[in-house]
C-alpha cells in the first residue's frame, strides 16, 4: 500500500485546510485509515482514526470539535478537514493505514504516507 498525503501549507491562525490521502497498490481500499502529526522537537502523534466499514471515526482531544476526517471509498482517498487552526497545529501532519493494534499508536500503523507541511502563522 503506498500512500500519498497533500494539501499542507501556510495559513493564518483562524484559517482552515483540508488535507488528503490518496491510497494505492492495495486490493481494495478496506483498512482503516489515520492522520498523525510531528511538530518540530516533539513526538508524533495521535490527530484522527476511520475504520473501513460504516466508518467510526477516532480523535485526539485536540482535534474534537476542529478537524473532521472522511474517507472516498470510491477515491480510495481518505481527508483531513482542519478548522479554526491555531499555531499550535503547525506540523508535519502524515497519513497511515491499517492499524494492527490501537489506532492512538502509531506503532500499531502498518503503512505510512510522506508527510505534508502544515504552517499556521499568528
Amino acid at each position: 500500500v503506498q500512500l500519498q498525503a497533500s494539501g499542507g501549507g501556510l495559513v493564518q491562525v483562524g484559517g482552515s485546510l483540508r488535507l488528503s490521502c490518496a491510497a494505492s497498490g492495495g486490493s481494495s481500499f478496506t483498512y482503516a485509515m489515520g492522520w498523525f502529526r510531528q511538530a518540530p522537537g516533539k513526538d508524533r502523534e495521535f490527530v484522527a482514526g476511520i475504520s473501513a466499514i460504516s466508518p467510526r471515526t477516532y480523535y485526539e482531544d485536540f482535534a474534537k470539535g476542529r478537524f473532521t476526517i472522511s474517507r472516498d471509498n470510491n477515491k480510495n482517498t481518505v481527508y483531513l478537514q482542519m478548522n479554526s487552526l491555531k499555531s499550535e497545529d503547525t506540523a508535519v501532519y502524515y497519513c497511515a493505514a491499517e492499524p494492527r493494534g490501537s489506532y492512538f499508536d502509531e506503532l500499531a500503523w502498518a503503512y505510512w504516507g510522506q508527510g505534508t507541511q502544515v504552517t499556521v502563522s499568528s
